[in-house]
């Protein structure tokens, strides 16, 4: 009697899919994704083994309408448990329990008061088919690779088992769709339109295109020469083994294509799978798929920010191409969010990790790596130093302002648990380079600064950038400025929805260019690799590294000196910073004692030691991602989901509001209306079209009838009221009925 993995309604079980041509379909997909970083044979193991509880009678009959659908996750991680592995393949088998028993529901902890893998482990489950003994074949061993590097420290040992078994995981749960889907698109004759190019086929012609951009830039001029020399360094240095790098380049010293350039040589060198650039900000990864795409080609950059993944376990049939290489990274180059790319390092549910084997053998940029958040860097650091060590990844940590990552060296303080060895720097002399690119004169005012002063003072000159650290602050001196009568105002904050804030920029960098009228008044979301170049900047006090940041929107092209070129940092005396912030810049102020130029590299480092310093390993690692994973007797005591379910590279404590600004929007609520368009289709299409509002606030707008939930699931809250949403001003959310408060962005 015949076997099924998979059914087809209303058609013959002649051409439903065999349980053991599933098997042996996943276990060759995962084998190939494992081999990349040498764990071949543990990937063919959880293949074969994922699905053993579909021999089970009683699941036979639900798959032909018969009775409940029972766990057929569980018996594959049983039957591997008791399979007498001994020594590093029993380590090996535990990994391969946590993946098939949650390759569904999600990497399970090992012990927990709700469904643990402990719990799966003890479970009855129903009598297999003696058949699978015959049709499958447990290895024999040799599942963990002598290749592998494993810690002498015991904590950080779990820690990298951890991190092993999600790779696994993705191996697993991304061959598991994949030939799920293959099956029901083959038996509905419908084309999987998903196919991109392997990187190493197509990067003769990437090569040349990039080889054709850099040659049609300008040759001419003190800066261009500069840059040139920075590439010719970077791209020199090319053959290097895979490792860490740094690119510590000053803003306008083009670190965005010698980035691109270094990684495209490097592939090449080394037959790597893919280049992956992470982006702090979905403000500016746009902006940075623009450049890639322009330079690469659009049929070879994948762009994803979406943080919304389907989770059911159910097979797909029919999603686009952009949908399905989101889930699992299959272009060749990819730009992502940092927000992507740490939180799925660290989850647990299956279409978030799908993605993770990707990062195998493949560049991964870093840009603006000081970004990274203090409360999450540790464990953030660990795992791409993991990715170094064992996976063949070569991490490009790129910035104008180089954080000290390097574990402490010679005596200074520098960061525990960093990177070691040091990280390899790609650019031709960093404290050279920022001498000579020095473009700004730093002012730091002495007392604090009225915003009526600072109106007087935006009067006085026709082009002006104002930073401010807070979306309160920003419209409140954007409406002083405004009672005032200065022209060329405008206000960029995240009120406004990212269809907005990309026009806004657009106009800005018209009139820049124009020479008109242009004053600008915003939050942080201009800074970090925003494209903008102001005369003068103003920066409310901060951290130096967004001091730093805001300077490089000032004087960014070079074109004047540096004495006319001011970055001011001021004292707001009507908005007082928040606590972490206050903290950063007094750090600054500590350092600025120390140092007479600010913005140097030595300056930059001591600035991160003394936060690093001061923050401590507790500070570093709010979730305790480090004490989650832990090694007992022989035993993995992981908390996969518990970590997944804390970790947050962002905690905004915010909630999105829809606003139904164009035709578009209105498009896709409807569709959520009428139920003829996906929650996640939706969330795609109107992932522009959200502003996030403290959670008081948007229920208060949702009680007063402002706003409403247009889907059962009440995750789409969109505004009812037009009248609080304008293009210049964004979601004033503050009025006379409703809570005032006060929020920090970013």
């Amino acid at each position: 009697m015949a076997l099924y993995a998979h059914s087809l309604v209303g058609r013959p079980e002649i051409e439903w899919q065999i349980l053991a041509a599933h098997l042996t379909n996943v276990s060759l997909l995962a084998h190939e994704r494992a081999e990349k970083f040498g764990f071949g044979p543990l990937g063919r193991l959880v293949g074969l083994f994922h699905d053993l509880g579909k021999y089970s009678s009683a699941f036979q009959a639900y798959i032909k309408n018969s009775g409940e659908s029972p766990d057929h996750s569980t018996a594959g991680a049983q039957m591997l448990m008791q399979a007498g592995f001994k020594g590093d393949d029993m380590v090996a088998a535990q990994l391969a329990a946590f993946c098939i028993a949650g390759h569904h529901s999600g990497l399970a902890d090992r012990e927990s008061s709700h469904a643990s893998l402990n719990d799966r482990l003890k479970k009855p489950i129903p009598v297999l088919d003696p058949v699978w003994e015959t049709e499958l074949q447990i290895a024999n061993g040799g599942l963990i690779p002598a290749t592998f590097k494993p810690h002498q420290d015991r904590k950080t040992a779990g820690f990298q088992l951890a991190m092993l078994g999600r790779m696994i995981f993705s191996t697993l749960v991304d061959a598991d769709f994949l030939d799920t889907e293959a099956f029901y698109a083959a038996a509905e004759g419908k084309p999987v339109d998903r196919e991109w190019p392997e990187l190493q086929t197509v990067l003769p012609r990437l090569l040349e295109s990039y080889g054709r951009e850099m040659a049609g830039k300008p040759a001419d001029g003190k800066l261009n020469l500069l840059r040139a020399d920075i590439l010719h360094t970077v791209r020199s240095k090319a053959t290097s083994p895979r490792g860490v790098y740094t690119l510590n380049v000053p803003t306008g010293g083009g670190k965005t294509l010698a980035s691109l350039g270094f990684a495209l040589d490097h592939v090449k060198v080394h037959g790597m799978k893919r280049i992956i650039c992470a982006i702090p900000f979905t403000s500016i990864i746009d902006q940075t798929a623009a450049i890639f795409r322009k330079v690469l080609g659009d049929d070879v950059v994948l762009e994803h920010h979406s943080a919304i993944e389907q989770e059911d376990g159910k097979p797909v049939e029919g999603r686009d191409k952009l949908r399905l290489a989101m889930e699992n990274w299959a272009a060749p180059v990819v730009v992502t969010t940092n927000v992507q790319l740490f939180e799925s390092l660290f989850a647990n549910r299956p279409s978030r990790c799908r993605k993770l084997h990707a990062l195998a053998n493949a560049v991964i940029i870093l840009d603006e790596a000081q970004t990274i958040p203090l409360p999450v860097l540790r464990p953030c650091v660990a795992a791409l130093d993991e990715l170094a060590r064992n996976y063949g990844a070569t991490i490009i940590l790129c910035t104008a302002t180089q954080p000290a990552l390097a574990a402490p060296v010679d005596g200074r303080r520098g960061f525990e648990g960093g990177f070691s060895p040091v990280p390899v720097e790609l650019a031709p002399d960093p404290p050279a380079l920022h001498r000579t690119l020095r473009r700004v004169a730093l002012d730091v005012r002495k007392g604090p600064v009225s915003d009526a002063a600072l109106v007087e003072e935006l009067a006085r000159h026709r082009q002006e950038l104002v930073i401010v650290n807070s979306r309160k602050h920003a419209l409140a001196l954007y409406t002083a400025a405004k009672d005032a009568g200065l022209d060329g105002l405008m206000h960029l904050s995240t009120r406004q929805i990212a269809v907005h804030r990309r026009e806004a920029l657009d106009e800005v960098r018209r009139r820049l260019k124009a020479g008109n009228p242009c004053r600008v008044i915003a939050t942080s979301l201009v800074e970090a690799g925003v494209d903008l170049d102001f005369p003068r900047v103003w920066r409310a006090e901060a951290g130096l590294d967004q001091i730093a940041q805001a300077a490089g929107r000032c004087n960014r092209e070079a074109r004047l000196t540096v004495e006319d070129s001011i970055v001011t940092v001021f004292q707001p005396e009507e908005s007082k910073p928040p606590a972490e912030i206050r903290a950063f810049a007094e750090a600054m102020h500590r350092v600025a004692m120390r140092h007479t130029e600010l913005f140097s590299p030595e300056a930059i480092a001591d600035y991160f030691e003394e936060v690093y310093w001061q923050r401590g390993a507790k500070g570093l690692d709010r979730y305790e991602v480090a004490d989650a994973f832990k090694l007992s007797t022989g035993s993995l005591m992981f908390s996969y989901q518990t970590v997944a379910e804390k970790f947050r590279l962002i905690e905004s404590g915010m909630e999105p509001v829809v606003i139904p600004a164009d035709e578009k929007a209105q498009d896709a609520i409807k569709g959520l209306v009428g139920e003829w368009l996906k929650p996640g289709a939706a969330a795609r299409a109107l992932q522009t079209y959200t502003v996030q509002v403290p959670p008081k606030a948007r229920k208060r707008l949702i009680d007063n009838g402002r706003a409403r939930f247009v889907d059962t699931a009440q995750q789409f809250a969109v505004l009812e009221s037009p009248g609080l949403y304008t293009q210049e001003l964004g979601l004033l959310w503050e009025d006379a009925e409703m809570l005032v408060i006060d929020d920090l962005i970013m």
